[in-house]
Order: structure tokens, then C-alpha cells, then sequence
């Protein structure tokens, strides 16, 4: 199989981005807290490493949650019937995701506690 040219590749990524904005909740959520991070490191002026270790966290959630959709979908093709091993599957993708939103709270709690209270 040809690869496609690079701008086809790039456009076929953002189309899935745009797909998981479009129809997935937990993403727009997620998302919003994303943005909502961004507001808060220009408001509270936060320093380099400080902004780096929100962004990882924040992306963290989001690719997660990418992934854990991925493998959803993928598992509703293969057996669209109720079958207690796929949602053993679907369960162990959704923790990845709720694992990952634990520590972007407690990083976000670590990293902006001393910005509000100091």
C-alpha cells in the first residue's frame, strides 16, 4: 500500500481530532479543562517548568481519552453484542483515562496551590 502524501496524513490526523470534538463527550469536557489550564498559566503567569508539567498532564488526558475511544470503537466492530470480555476491554481502556485525569487534579493542585496561596 502507497503512503499518502505528508498534508493528506497531517489532514486525516486533525479530521480525527475534529471527529473527537464533534462526538465524544468526555473529550469536550476534558477539553474545556484543557482550555481552562491555558487560561490559568497566562492569568497566573506560571513559570516555564511549571507551564510544561500543565501541558503534559492536560495533553495526557486528552490522548487518553483518545485511545480509550480507539479501542471502544474497535471493540464495538469486532463484537457489536454485549460480551463480558469486551467490556473487561472497555474497562481497562476507561481506567487508563481516569488514572491519568487523577494525576492531572493532583498535579494541577500541586502546581497552582502555590501561585493562589503564596
Amino acid at each position: 500500500m502507497r503512503k499518502p502524501p505528508i498534508h493528506k496524513s497531517f489532514f486525516n490526523a486533525f479530521r480525527g481530532i475534529f471527529l473527537m470534538i464533534k462526538s465524544e463527550r468526555n473529550f469536550q469536557i476534558e477539553l474545556l479543562a484543557f482550555f481552562i489550564n491555558l487560561s490559568l498559566i497566562f492569568y497566573l503567569k506560571l513559570s516555564s517548568i511549571d507551564t510544561i508539567l500543565i501541558l503534559i498532564v492536560s495533553f495526557g488526558v486528552l490522548i487518553a481519552e483518545i485511545f480509550n475511544t480507539a479501542i471502544e470503537k474497535i471493540c464495538d466492530i469486532v463484537h457489536p453484542e454485549f460480551d463480558r470480555r469486551i467490556g473487561f476491554i472497555k474497562d481497562i481502556a476507561a481506567g487508563a483515562v481516569i488514572l491519568m485525569a487523577i494525576v492531572s487534579v493532583i498535579a494541577g493542585i500541586l502546581v497552582y496551590w502555590k501561585y493562589v496561596f503564596n
